[in-house]
C-alpha cells in the first residue's frame, strides 16, 4: 500500500512500474543497466476519491497526458532504488497537494481611512505636479 495520508491510500498495483536506461553521464554504467524509472499512474482508473481525482486532472503539470496518465521520471541517481523511491515520493506529494481544499476567498472593502489616506496622497501628489508646471501667460 503506498500511504497518501490518514484517510487515503492506494493499493501497489495502482502504479506501473517501467526501467529504461538511463541518459546523460555515467560511463559504460549507463549503457549496461536500467537505473531509470518510470511511473505510470492511470487517474481515472485509480481508487482515489473522486474530488482528489478531478484536482489532478485540472492541474496544469506536464506530467499529465491527455489520456489522464501521470508520467513520473526520475533518473538522477546511478541507483535504481533511489530512482523509484523519488518517483513515488513524486506521486505522493503531487496527490496530497490536491487533498488540500483551498480556503474559499471572501471579497473585503478597503477600510474607511484607507479610503481616505489613498484619496489624500492622490491630492498631495497631483498638488506637488501642478506646483512644478510652469506658467507662462505673457
Amino acid at each position: 500500500m503506498i500511504v497518501i495520508s490518514s484517510r487515503i491510500s492506494l493499493p501497489d498495483n495502482e502504479v506501473e512500474w517501467q526501467f529504461v536506461r538511463a541518459a546523460g553521464p555515467g560511463g559504460q554504467h549507463v549503457n549496461k543497466t536500467s537505473t531509470a524509472v518510470r511511473l505510470v499512474f492511470d487517474i481515472a482508473a485509480s481508487s482515489l476519491p473522486d474530488e482528489c481525482k478531478q484536482r489532478l486532472l485540472a492541474l496544469r503539470d506536464h506530467r499529465i497526458t491527455d489520456s489522464g496518465l501521470l508520467i513520473i521520471k526520475s533518473q538522477h541517481s546511478r541507483s535504481q532504488l533511489a530512482n523509484r523511491e523519488e518517483a513515488l515520493a513524486q506521486l505522493v506529494a503531487l496527490i496530497q497537494s490536491t487533498t488540500v481544499s483551498r480556503k474559499k476567498r471572501r471579497p473585503t472593502k478597503p477600510s474607511l481611512s484607507s479610503q481616505r489616506k489613498r484619496i489624500e496622497t492622490k491630492k498631495r501628489r497631483g498638488a506637488e505636479k501642478s506646483r512644478r508646471q510652469q506658467k507662462d501667460f505673457d
